[in-house]
């Protein structure tokens, strides 16, 4: 028996990839709508209403609206950032906690994470949860993404030198309001009483991310070793397939972003000083992998009873 999946927004940055790792499978049957079609909101309706699942790749309000056409018993994954903080809603990242799958299992509306949050969030409710890092610390993020996190005007920005808002930066800061969308994400699932100070990049390369969380060891309650913060994240996620620690000494000269890029992996590092009392726990992931396409088709496979690791 076939499962029949929507990928509402399908000709967008997340959707081609949702739909390039479902198209080849058998247990899948995708249904596919035409241009005119998918601004037809009956058709649309009616493919809500048919598929077993449903993967929303749109914008914040064309997912709610998306969502309200929905009568039927269809399960929604939904990509966008409309529905990540909304009580009733399951957070889409089987790794957060035991027992999570069986969360999702259950739940009929999984909101997919962003990319920064996944990672952030990886990183910092395993420590929020050992006491390591107190729920109302000054967490402050670092984070650097490939342009095509950003979506179609973002990629064009970069890569078409006919667009209206072409770029030949190398990188650049942005979000300076300290307003970003992932923050409320972050600060919930992490776990955290306050805010995170958060600051994106954003680089010339295509996709891949790196984000950091910088820790004054000396100043936290209990003075934590780095070899602490390590343990619990590595007991965290043991077991897991596509969330790793790599080991507290291993060697690190460089942290590559684009280093999981094509994969669903990501990479955690318990970078540190012990002379200073310092610590920089970082991710490395591809930003339309476990970030974005990736983690909505693990996803889609725990909802169906298939290897997480299909099409991954």
């Amino acid at each position: 028996m076939t499962t029949q999946v929507f990928i509402d927004g399908e000709v967008g940055t997340t959707g081609l990839q949702i739909n390039e790792r479902l198209s080849p499978r058998a247990d899948i049957s995708l249904i596919h709508l035409g241009e005119e079609a998918r601004k037809d909101a009956l058709a649309r309706r009616d493919a809500l209403n048919t598929a077993d699942v449903a993967i929303l790749c749109l914008p914040d309000d064309a997912a709610r609206d998306a969502v309200a056409m929905i009568d039927g018993g269809t399960v929604v994954i939904d990509a966008s950032t409309a529905h990540r903080t909304v009580d009733g809603w399951a957070y889409g990242f089987p790794e957060y906690d035991k027992g999570h799958r069986d969360e999702i299992r259950a739940s009929a509306r999984i909101s997919n994470p962003g990319c920064y949050a996944i990672t952030s969030v990886a990183m910092l409710r395993p420590l929020v949860a050992a006491g390591l890092v107190p729920a109302d610390y000054p967490i402050s993020i670092n984070a650097v993404s490939g342009y095509s996190g950003g979506g179609k005007s973002l990629i064009a920005a970069f890569e078409d030198p006919g667009a209206d808002n072409h770029t030949d930066s190398v990188v650049y800061s942005y979000a300076l309001g300290l307003q970003h969308k992932h923050v409320p994400e972050i600060q919930r699932w992490s776990g955290l009483g306050h805010a995170p100070l958060f600051v994106p990049s954003v680089a010339k390369y295509r996709q891949g991310m790196l984000v950091q969380v910088p820790l004054a060891l000396w100043h936290l309650p209990g003075t934590p070793t780095a070899g602490d913060l390590h343990a619990a994240l590595a007991d965290h996620y043991a077991g897991e397939k596509f969330v790793t620690v790599a080991p507290l000494d291993e060697a690190v000269a460089t942290l590559d972003p684009e280093e999981l890029n094509g994969t669903n992996a990501l990479r955690l590092h318990v970078l540190h000083n012990d002379r200073t009392g310092q610590a920089v726990v970082a991710g490395v992931l591809d930003n339309l992998g476990k970030g974005a396409s990736g983690q909505a088709v693990q996803t889609l496979n725990l909802l169906i009873g298939a290897d997480e690791g299909a099409g991954l």
